[in-house]
């Protein structure tokens, strides 16, 4: 079935559905089972929030969903794979910065959802994932979606479908970005090490004699995660190992060693400063995030 990221013609955001066929009907959310419509190759395009897993947050305008797989009788029976298609998809759309329809199920937090059958509640992008031990003991895949704010007028905008397709429908424009938070804490960090990725040693410098690093969070900033903003947790980055580390293609041992988080072989030594200390906890927790152990 070919994704189509935005909204559906006809179908605005507080459209109620009393059964699962209406809303594959509607192409609001295609599968007639599964609560992830993705894949990794075009991303995911909709997803249904109903209180399937213990471990989900619905806080409104943020949602904490618990990826697919490993569930047998309501309960967590293995741990979820984030190759699973669906969760696959949500990565990818992380990424691509895809918007996802989010339908809400009245199995769900009460608060936040349709007192019967399900209701389509607007566009959300995936900000991050991140994987931890569930309430049944078994590992699982957590995305962090955020309600995607409109720009302007939805008039005269499109949907793009996964085939490369566009049809002329409604729709509130995103704009994609990855978030780079600039502190006086992250500048200290940069400036210390002279812009020198502490991964792999690169110094980026631009037209102009200017240099550019990025300033990264070992343990995420925010909600799930509450990571502080202090310089034993942050790590000058360049781009590229700034998006692999966000992504758990690097991680750090206790003792600062950097690692390939697809063959969890070791690739070199976290670069340091005799004036900039690395907590371990901090490590641990990001480490903990990608890594079983």
């Amino acid at each position: 079935m070919a994704k189509v990221f935005g909204h559906i013609e006809g179908h605005p955001v507080g459209s109620q559905y009393q059964w699962r066929r209406e809303l594959s009907a509607a192409g609001v959310h295609a599968p007639l089972m599964g609560g992830i419509h993705g894949n990794s190759r075009e991303g995911a395009d909709s997803i249904v929030v109903s209180g399937g897993y213990p471990d989900d947050e619905d806080h409104g305008d943020v949602i904490i969903y618990t990826g697919h797989g490993g569930q047998q009788g309501g309960r967590q029976v293995r741990d979820q794979d984030i190759t699973d298609p669906g969760n696959a998809g949500l990565v990818r759309s992380e990424l691509e910065g895809n918007v996802i329809r989010v339908v809400r199920g009245s199995g769900g937090d009460r608060e936040h959802s349709p007192a019967t059958g399900f209701r389509y509640d607007g566009l959300y992008r995936v900000e991050s994932h991140h994987s931890k031990v569930g309430t049944d003991g078994y590992r699982i895949w957590q995305f962090r979606l955020v309600a995607a704010e409109p720009t302007d007028s939805p008039a005269d905008h499109v949907a793009f479908h996964g085939s490369g397709e566009v049809a002329p429908v409604p729709r509130i424009p995103v704009t994609v970005q990855r978030a780079v938070r600039k502190t006086q804490v992250t500048q200290w960090v940069k400036e210390l090490h002279q812009d020198q990725c502490q991964l792999c040693g690169l110094t980026l410098e631009v037209p102009g004699g200017s240099r550019y690093s990025e300033g990264a969070h070992i343990q995420a900033v925010g909600h799930p995660h509450r990571g502080p903003d202090v310089a034993d947790n942050v790590l000058c980055l360049c781009p590229s190992c700034h998006v692999l580390f966000d992504y758990g293609a690097r991680y750090l041992t206790d003792d600062l060693r950097v690692m390939d988080g697809l063959t969890h072989q070791e690739i070199g030594r976290l670069r340091t400063h005799r004036r900039h200390r690395i907590d371990v906890r901090y490590v641990r927790q990001h480490r903990g995030r990608w890594v079983a152990e």
